[in-house]
């Protein structure tokens, strides 16, 4: 980076990276800032991530996703050393902006994120409606069709009138094991 004035202000910054190498440039970044005592320019390394609901063999999973796979996000003041630091960290390509540049990002963004990131219990997001015709994609009713009879929001739960034998029999699944017609 070229020697220049920059806004001695501190920031956050968004680094980019090999993509599922994120946790390993900021574990290796956080040890790089201790040996080399950046403390005082950079502050704070967050790989964004949160909390989703995912069905696997049937049973819910709380799994943590990458908000952002392949960027991390660092709280630092830029100086030719902090940048070079951070630059120079294993499996770090670049810092996002114009240029050899960083860009901030804005505070109103990371506070949404670190909302997003500090959700302890993902929320079950129930985007059918009672009525509606859907496909079971999972479970021991694969690929039958139904109707849509009643949805607990609160479990994530949703009833389904499946024809059986010529006639409607409600089945309880997740919401996740169905999709819309």
């Amino acid at each position: 980076m070229p020697k220049q004035q920059l806004p001695q202000e501190r920031n956050w910054y968004v680094i980019h990276t090999y993509s599922g190498y994120e946790d390993a440039v900021a574990k290796n970044l956080r040890q790089r800032i201790e040996a080399l005592s950046m403390e005082d320019k950079i502050f704070n390394v967050i790989v964004p991530k949160e909390k989703k609901i995912k069905i696997k063999d049937g049973k819910r999973k709380i799994v943590e996703e990458k908000i952002y796979p392949g960027y991390v996000l660092v709280e630092m003041i830029v100086t030719d050393d902090s940048w070079y630091v951070v630059r120079n960290t294993p499996n770090v390509t670049g810092f996002v902006g114009a240029g050899t540049i960083p860009v901030p990002i804005s505070s109103k963004e990371v506070e949404v994120l670190k909302k997003r990131m500090g959700v302890e219990e993902p929320q079950y997001k129930i985007e059918f409606q009672v009525g509606d015709s859907v496909k079971i994609i999972d479970g021991l009713f694969k690929d039958f069709d139904g109707k849509v009879s009643e949805i607990d929001e609160e479990r994530g739960k949703v009833k389904v009138l499946v024809n059986m034998f010529g006639r409607d029999t409600p089945v309880e699944l997740d919401s996740l094991q169905i999709k819309k017609l």
